[in-house]
C-alpha cells in the first residue's frame, strides 16, 4: 500500500498546469524508482496471472501508452503493481509536438483533453532508456529474482512525414525496439498527428500490417524471439469499419486453419474527438483527444463488437474510461482479456491499479 495516499497530493497537482503536473510526476517518479522512495506510491502486484499472445501478463491491468512517452519510469510505474507496462509513442526522430497549452482538465466529467502529438526524444534516447530501466537490467542478468511484469513498447510516425511513407517510420521503429519489447504496439489512432488515423482505412491497414509482419518475421529470425504486435485503434469507429479492421487483422492474426497465431492482437480504443458527454464545460471545445469517463462507453461498444468480429480467442487489450475497478470489470464483460488506465490513474491516483486487479481476479 502507498505510504502517501493520493488524496493528499492530487489538490497540488491540480492547481497546477495539467502539463506541469505531468512533467513534474515523470521526473519525482523518474528520482525515486531505484530507493526507497518508490514506496510513496508502491502498491504490492495482485498476482492473477493470463495467458495472452503467447505471453504470461502477471495481472490483468497495465499502463497504458502516452504517460511515459520516453520510456524514463518503466520500474516507477511498475512499482505501483501493474502486470504491464507500455511506454511510448515513440517516433524515428525527437520532435516538440503541438504548441502549448495543449493539455486540459475537465474535472466535472473527470476527463482530460491533450493535443501532445507524439511529443517525444525520439527512438535513440527511447532505447537507451529502456536499457537503463531495472527491468531490462534485471532480466539481462538473468537474476532468479526477475520482475514479472511485461514492457509494451508503443510506436508512431513523424507528423513531417508524409503519410504516404508512414510505413517507413514504422518499421524502423519496430526495428529498433524489436529487442527490448515483450510487445510492440503500432499507435495508428492518436488524433493529434495529421491524417494519422486514415491508416485505419482498409487498403491502408492491410498494407501497413502485411508490411510489419513481414519485417517482423525477419527480426525474429535475427533476434530468435517472436514477439506479438498490437494494433491500437479509434473508438470513433462505426460497426462497418470495426468490421473491416478485425477482417483485416484476422487475414494476419489467424493461421492457415483459422487459429489465433499469437502474432497480432488489438488495443481498444485510444481517445476521442468526441464532445456530447462533455458538451458546456469549461475547455470541452478544444481540439484534441478526449480521455477518461466519457470514453468508456464508446470504448466498450468498440470491445464487443471487435469480440463479437474477431471470435474468442484473438487478443484484446481494452482501454479508456476506467475510472473504478468497476470500470475495469465492465471491460473484460465487453470483450476485453486485459486492460489499461491512463487517466484514471491521475483522478484516482495508484491504488486504482490494486484495486482493479484485485476486484478483475474476484470476479473472473
Amino acid at each position: 500500500m502507498a505510504l502517501v495516499p493520493y488524496a493528499l497530493t492530487r489538490p497540488f497537482l491540480f492547481s497546477l498546469d495539467p502539463e506541469t503536473a505531468h512533467e513534474l510526476t515523470l521526473h519525482s517518479l523518474a528520482h525515486t524508482q531505484g530507493n526507497a522512495l518508490k514506496w510513496a506510491y508502491g502498491n504490492a502486484r495482485v498476482n492473477d496471472p493470463v495467458m495472452l499472445a503467447g505471453l504470461t501478463f502477471p495481472n490483468r491491468v497495465g499502463m497504458a501508452a502516452g504517460l511515459d512517452k520516453n520510456a524514463r519510469c518503466i520500474d516507477g510505474l511498475g512499482a505501483m503493481g501493474f502486470g504491464f507496462v507500455e511506454v511510448g509513442t515513440v517516433t524515428p526522430l525527437a520532435q516538440p509536438g503541438n504548441p502549448k497549452p495543449r493539455m486540459f482538465r475537465l474535472p466535472q466529467a473527470q476527463a482530460l483533453i491533450n493535443r501532445l502529438g507524439f511529443n517525444n526524444d525520439g527512438l535513440t534516447v527511447f532505447i537507451d532508456n529502456v536499457r537503463r530501466s531495472r527491468l531490462y537490467q534485471t532480466r539481462q542478468s538473468r537474476s532468479p529474482g526477475a520482475l514479472p511484469m511485461l514492457l509494451g513498447l508503443n510506436i508512431g510516425k513523424n507528423a513531417a512525414t508524409p503519410i504516404e511513407r508512414a510505413t517507413d517510420d514504422y518499421l524502423t521503429c519496430l526495428d529498433g525496439v524489436y529487442p527490448y519489447a515483450d510487445y510492440v504496439t503500432v499507435n495508428i489512432s492518436s488524433p493529434n498527428t495529421k491524417n494519422l488515423r486514415s491508416l485505419q482505412s482498409d487498403e491502408a491497414l492491410d498494407g501497413l500490417l502485411g508490411a510489419i509482419s513481414g519485417r517482423r518475421e525477419a527480426l525474429a529470425q535475427q533476434h530468435g524471439k517472436r514477439i506479438p504486435i498490437f494494433l491500437k485503434i479509434a473508438p470513433d469507429l462505426d460497426g462497418y469499419q470495426i468490421r473491416v479492421i478485425a477482417q483485416t487483422l484476422k487475414r494476419y492474426g489467424l493461421d492457415a486453419s483459422g487459429k489465433v497465431n499469437n502474432a497480432w492482437g488489438v488495443v481498444a480504443t485510444n481517445t476521442t474527438l468526441g464532445r456530447n458527454a462533455v458538451k458546456g464545460l469549461a475547455h470541452a471545445d478544444e481540439v484534441g483527444g478526449l480521455s477518461g469517463a466519457p470514453v468508456l462507453v464508446m470504448s466498450n461498444r468498440v470491445i464487443s463488437q471487435l469480440r463479437a468480429a474477431l471470435g474468442p480467442q484473438f487478443p484484446i487489450i481494452g482501454v479508456g474510461g476506467i475510472m473504478c475497478a468497476e470500470d475495469a470489470v465492465s471491460k473484460i464483460r465487453a470483450g476485453a482479456d486485459v486492460v489499461q488506465i491512463y487517466t484514471g490513474l491521475i483522478y484516482q491516483g495508484p491504488g486504482l491499479v490494486r484495486q482493479a486487479a484485485a476486484l478483475i481476479k474476484k470476479t473472473f
